[in-house]
């Protein structure tokens, strides 16, 4: 059997999207076919039906209604599918045999601008790796087709560095080579759940990527650029287009970054310090941003993501925003005027990406006009400062007075929706369209004189005259009254049930002057309307300027805002190697607790006598809330934002990286233990002596001796190490560790304070000098409701090794409840000699001159040893 034409038809085009979901305009439907219904339909919870097409067996079909068609769209892109939109591209009365299709866009998750399923206070971000093996670097680049912005990075091939960019982007699509490493592919795979799209080698070939890159950005030098980003930054830029298939003017301009231009955090980091979502639920409520973001404008919401996602390390930089936001601060009158302003823009960033792809309709159009009109309104607000980047943004401040005024003379205050149904261009600025609508009111006006006449020539009080699509105008008289039309004149058009419609010679002729000027007027009303779009088109660049300074503008305000409802401090920028913190707290903590205060707490530290605190104490006390404090404080500090402190001065770091909470990877064949020591190899391998670096329980997941000697290992080697030597903050349960201070250079003892009140452990969240001495593991379950019972007994299990103080537990005289307070104590069952081969073994090792994996395979070697004597 052969196919119908139709299905040859669908075949043809589907050929060329295979990865696609083909929605075929069929009529007023979009049809999905074959495993496209299937996948629709289950997707969708759409009916799965069936379409003869010329087989043996029903295509498996379903449908949706194209004029529905964003709803369903909207929810296939959520679940990380890709729709190619087959539309009809002649009118199906009109042609001759099949209707002829094509292709008119692909709407992926990277590429998708529907403002009603985008977050406006998110970037959607679509992101592209190439790998060059032969010159080990690679490159990134990262665009959002809803606001033009396109970004792009290189660096030597690393793996941990590729993974921190895209976990910064957060893309919600990345473009990949078909012959990526696999390993590298899976790490992403790891911690990148967007959709994942394989491009081939064309993608990449000069004569593509070239040409495409100086066709799009006119002022682009393509000499400034290396092999490298030129293949990444075209590879992206031609499946954009292949996608979008319409303009992207709005998409002018590479913004090129070094990866050293901003603090580095891993993705790891990022999560454990909750910079924009929570570890529980991943949204916004109880990060950093949740706390800082007061902003007024979706643009400046997005904005300020960014610099959270990117703190400075130029102090300049940092030091410009801090003395913005100070004066701000200081001028509440003029702040809340800003504020006030602010509140009455529009999101320019996405209007502007929506008249550049000819997607934008004149109710858009008219916000855009009315968020112009309040610049000239905030740059007099903002004259009188006079803060170096206050002052920048005012000079700088494009009022856009041109696009205002074409605005307001073309486009009326409510126009209609959709810009092919009339009613959009304003009376005065085109003299046809003002005639057209002249003939338009007026022929109305007759028709009203018109009925009134007829009703009292005739005497039917209910005539009237309708008008619908089919028939046009008529006047209607009710049966009970047709003894009184008059013969000869009406002449009859429609019959029905209650009543008679007829036309007359005189209704006739005015309803083709109507219509006709009705349809010229609204084709005319399109027509001018995509004149002013154009106009408005080539101004692109200075609306997104505009767009940038107000989103710039609202971050500084926010944090103004921030600094005032919070009481943070305006820290100090240094470039020395001191973090001094009094009274630091945690930001986001102190807002979730409501019926206690926050404690706060002081912190020193530097790169020699205090390089690294070692903090001791329970569970539950506060020590982890406490070194994220001061990584939090640090990296606000450096986005330019003041912090929750009395007073903080800040030596700028270049990295900050984290070691807190960890988990199984199963999947992947990682115990939790294994996933610790991954963490702890990328932070020794990729820390510098600039960083911060924040340890927690590091050993814990194995027993405790294999635990407290990796936690000492690690310990030596960062002190130790001439090239590492950071800033680090330990917090470990091994209270052998305390011994180290007075033994290694640079390491402080502190605890967490802890007060028992008639057997009742109460914690102060004070961090205090020295160590702790124990960790009151019992106290925190009992805490947590335990049974006394079990508490009890847990307390003569703890009593009996504490006096036994060996590994190897003599498990008889503690399964036996103890009815005195000690237990003798028992031998090791060890020989001396063999013990004094280990520790000379031990003495003998170069730590310094090791990596931190043979440091690991040493250690995990020697335990053996150990247990098997």
């Amino acid at each position: 059997m052969a196919l119908t034409p139709m299905m040859q038809q669908y075949f043809e085009v589907k050929e060329s999207y295979k990865d696609c979901i083909l929605f075929f305009r069929v009529g007023d439907f979009y049809e999905m076919f074959f495993e496209d219904a299937k996948l629709a339909s289950k997707e969708l919870e759409l009916v799965l039906t069936g379409k003869d097409c010329g087989l043996e067996e029903r295509a498996p079909m379903c449908g949706i209604p194209y004029h529905a068609a964003n709803t369903y769209i909207g929810k296939l892109i959520s679940k990380g599918h890709k729709i190619a939109i087959c539309e009809q591209l002649e009118d199906p009365a009109l042609a001759k045999g099949i209707v002829k299709r094509g292709i008119i866009k692909v709407i992926t998750p990277g590429t998708y601008t529907n403002s009603s399923f985008l977050d406006e206070n998110k970037n959607n971000y679509i992101g592209s790796l190439y790998i060059d093996n032969e010159s080990n670097s690679f490159s990134l680049c990262f665009s959002d087709v809803s606001t033009g912005e396109f970004n792009c990075t290189d660096a030597s091939l690393n793996a941990a560095a590729i993974l921190d960019e895209i976990s910064k982007y957060n893309p919600k699509e990345m473009l990949i080579q078909n012959n990526i490493d696999i390993k590298i592919q899976d790490s992403i795979s790891e911690i990148f759940k967007g959709s994942f799209s394989i491009l081939n080698k064309d993608y990449y070939l000069e004569e593509n990527t070239i040409p495409i890159l100086k066709e799009q950005f006119k002022d682009l030098n393509i000499e400034n650029y290396n092999d490298t980003i030129i293949k990444c930054c075209g590879s992206l830029l031609k499946y954009i287009i292949e996608t979008q298939k319409t303009s992207l003017s709005h998409i002018n301009k590479i913004d090129y970054y070094s990866i050293v231009d901003y603090l580095s955090i891993d993705a790891n980091s990022r999560a454990n310090l909750e910079l924009t979502e929570n570890l529980r639920e991943k949204g916004k409520k109880a990060s950093l941003l949740w706390v800082i973001d007061k902003t007024n404008t979706a643009m400046g919401a997005r904005q300020l993501r960014r610099w959270v996602e990117q703190p400075l390390i130029n102090k300049k930089m940092i030091v410009r925003r801090l003395d913005a936001v100070e004066e701000l601060l200081n001028n509440i009158s003029k702040h809340e005027d800003l504020k006030d302003a602010l509140k009455n823009i529009y999101d320019i960033e996405r209007l502007v990406g929506k008249i550049s792809s000819k997607s934008v309709n004149a109710k858009e159009l008219i916000s855009l006009k009315n968020s112009i009109e309040k610049i000239p309104s905030i740059k007099s607000i903002i004259s009188n400062f006079n803060s170096e980047l206050l002052v920048e943004l005012y000079k700088n401040l494009d009022e856009l007075r041109d696009i205002y005024k074409l605005l307001d003379t073309a486009i009326l205050e409510e126009p209609a929706i959709s810009v092919k149904e009339g009613n959009i261009i304003k009376k005065g600025y085109d003299s046809e369209i003002d005639e057209l609508k002249d003939i338009k009111t007026n022929g109305k006006n007759w028709i009203a004189a018109l009925e009134n006449n007829e009703r009292e020539q005739t005497g039917i009080k209910s005539l009237k005259i309708g008008y619908n699509k089919v028939f046009g105008y008529y006047i209607e008289i009710t049966k009970s009254n047709l003894n009184l039309v008059p013969e000869g004149r009406y002449i009859r058009k429609q019959t029905l049930t209650n009543a008679e419609r007829y036309i007359t010679p005189e209704l006739k002729e005015m309803e083709d002057k109507i219509l006709k000027a009705e349809d010229k007027l609204i084709n005319l009303e399109y027509a001018v309307f995509v004149k002013v779009r154009e106009k408005i088109e080539l101004h692109v660049n200075r609306m997104q300027n505009t767009a940038k300074i107000i989103s710039e503008l609202d971050c500084l305000s926010s944090l103004a805002t921030a600094a005032l409802e919070n009481n943070y401090c305006k820290p100090e920028i240094t470039s020395s190697d001191e973090i001094s913190i009094k009274s630091g707290r945690h930001p986001v903590v102190e807002k979730m607790i409501k019926k206690e205060s926050f404690v706060s707490n002081n912190t020193y530290m530097d790169t020699k006598e205090n390089q690294m605190i070692l903090i001791t104490g329970p569970n539950m006390a506060g020590k982890s809330t406490y070194m994220r404090q001061i990584a939090l404080i640090v990296i606000m500090a450096q986005i330019g934002s003041f912090v929750p402190a009395s007073s903080a001065n800040i030596s700028i770091c270049d990295k900050i990286f984290t070691r807190i909470g960890a988990s199984d990877d199963l999947a992947s064949g990682k115990s939790t233990f294994m996933v610790e020591m991954w963490e702890v190899s990328n932070i020794l391998k990729n820390a510098t002596s600039k960083s911060l670096v924040l340890l927690d329980e590091v050993g814990r997941g194995t027993s405790t001796y294999d635990g407290l000697s990796i936690a000492w290992a690690v310990i030596e080697y960062i002190c130790n190490s001439k090239k590492l030597r950071c800033k680090t903050l330990f917090a470990t349960h091994y209270h052998e560790l305390t011994k180290l201070e007075g033994t290694i250079k640079g390491i402080k003892n502190y605890s967490v304070a802890v007060k028992e009140v008639k057997g009742t452990v109460i914690f102060l969240r004070k961090i205090v000098k020295g160590g702790a001495d124990q960790s009151y593991g019992i106290e925190v379950a009992k805490l947590a409701g335990l049974p006394d019972k079990l508490i009890n007994r847990a307390k003569d299990i703890l009593n009996s090794l504490e006096i036994q103080k060996s590994e190897y537990v003599d498990v008889e005289s503690i399964t036996k409840p103890s009815k005195v307070e000690t237990a003798p104590m028992i031998q090791l069952d060890i020989k001396d000699i063999e013990k004094q081969n280990i520790l000379k073994e031990i003495s003998n090792i170069d730590i310094l001159n090791m990596t931190p994996m043979e440091g690991f395979n040493k250690l995990y070697d020697i335990i053996n040893k150990v247990k098997s004597m």
